[in-house]
């Protein structure tokens, strides 16, 4: 039992590192974007990482585990790096959108190799998967956003 409880904090603690990179990402898209209609979607979905984290946090408390609170090193060194980009580039929302949309492939990949993961218990699963459902969402928001940027299908 407890090797499955421990197995279940760890996946659950790698999941909210990447969903804290993630709404952490879209509040700095929303800040960056010309478009106002960008920055609010940006916003939107930045709010609703934020929502998913928490749940996956509760779970880790329930669990007993101490859930993570911070992102990754590596996203925050990313982060830097796109607003260095940002800031040299060209005041265009495309290369923002480039950038959110490549964050989302990464987080829509870690929650189906969670999603894959046969040693899960059922109840964490249950929330892997309800909160891939609003990752997937992002994903293939952002993604159709990206195409018609881009004029691409």
């Amino acid at each position: 039992m407890t090797n499955t409880t421990d197995h279940d904090i760890k996946v659950l603690n790698g999941l909210i590192e990447t969903t804290i990179d993630s709404a952490e990402g879209y509040g700095e898209a929303a800040k960056d974007a010309h478009n106002t209609r960008y920055a609010a979607a940006f916003q939107q979905r930045a709010s609703e990482r934020r929502q998913v984290t928490q749940r996956l946090q509760q779970q880790v408390a329930s669990l007993g585990g101490k859930p993570e609170d911070d992102g990754t090193v590596l996203a925050k060194a990313h982060r830097m790096f796109v607003e260095l980009r940002a800031k040299i580039s060209s005041k265009d929302d495309t290369v923002i959108v480039d950038e959110v949309e490549r964050g989302e492939d990464h987080i829509k990949a870690k929650y189906e190799d969670a999603l894959k993961d046969t040693d899960l218990s059922a109840g964490t699963r249950s929330l892997v998967q309800e909160a891939y459902t609003s990752v997937k969402s992002g994903h293939d928001q952002m993604r159709d956003l990206k195409h018609a940027l881009h004029g691409t299908n």
